[in-house]
């Protein structure tokens, strides 16, 4: 790949690309139509009851932020991709868990492509979809048991398994040729995937299972859906 878009980079000893700036510029210019619409979405659908208020836009921008510092802080780093960061994933399940799966996918989709920007090396297309706004917005399917009992633990285990399975289509689909000889595609990149997601995952559900935690998170939801 070389045009406008993406250059040859080579970082993974293959035929990897990067982002050229205009790549840059492009998903950058996405990241801010997502935003623009979202503020469109809600002036139009006020009468609605249905709006993104600015509380949601707020709180979803600041999870956003913290999700990225977080992601920095890696305990384990894989070669091609993938690390168990300082609970990075929880905090765009919790938008998804605040507000519903329309704001939480939104988020986890405008994540995922932040996190593209800050390492924008990838094969194609439809691979870059998969590993980034794909599998990052599904955290957000958190936002279907938003008003379940044990709801926060029970949408955080979906959305990892939705960036699981995004995340593994892909090492098939892509990264399957790295698989060690006489290793399925399929073994190799659910190993891989689990290597990663599995740990941060059970931390974290032990984490904010605990009553403390959970009292300080109840807390935390009750601001951000204050008059929603």
């Amino acid at each position: 790949m070389n045009n406008f878009f993406a250059t040859p980079e080579g970082a993974w000893d293959d035929g990897s690309a990067h982002l050229t700036t205009i790549g840059l510029v492009i998903i950058i210019a996405i990241i801010a139509i997502l935003i623009i619409g979202s503020l469109l979405v809600r002036h139009k659908s006020a009468e609605t009851k249905k709006a993104i208020t600015t509380k949601q836009l707020v709180f979803s921008a600041v999870a956003i932020a913290l999700a990225v510092v977080t992601s920095m802080i890696k305990f384990a780093n894989l070669p091609m991709g993938g690390s168990v960061t300082l609970f990075s994933m929880l905090f765009i399940a919790l938008i998804g868990y605040w507000y519903g799966p329309s704001i939480g996918l939104m988020t986890g989709f405008a994540y995922g492509l932040v996190q593209f920007v800050m390492e924008p090396i990838f094969y194609t297309i439809p691979q870059m979809l998969l590993d980034y706004p794909l599998a990052f917005g599904a955290l957000g399917l958190s936002g279907f048991f938003y008003k379940k009992k044990w709801g926060l633990q029970i949408g955080y285990v979906v959305g990892v398994i939705g960036r699981f399975i995004c995340s593994t289509i892909s090492g098939v689909v892509f990264f399957g040729s790295f698989a060690p000889e006489g290793t399925p595609a399929l073994v190799y990149s659910v190993t891989y995937q689990a290597s990663y997601l599995v740990p941060e995952a059970l931390v974290t559900l032990i984490l904010i299972s605990l009553p403390p935690v959970a009292s300080a998170l109840a807390y935390v939801k009750k601001m951000a859906r204050a008059e929603v």
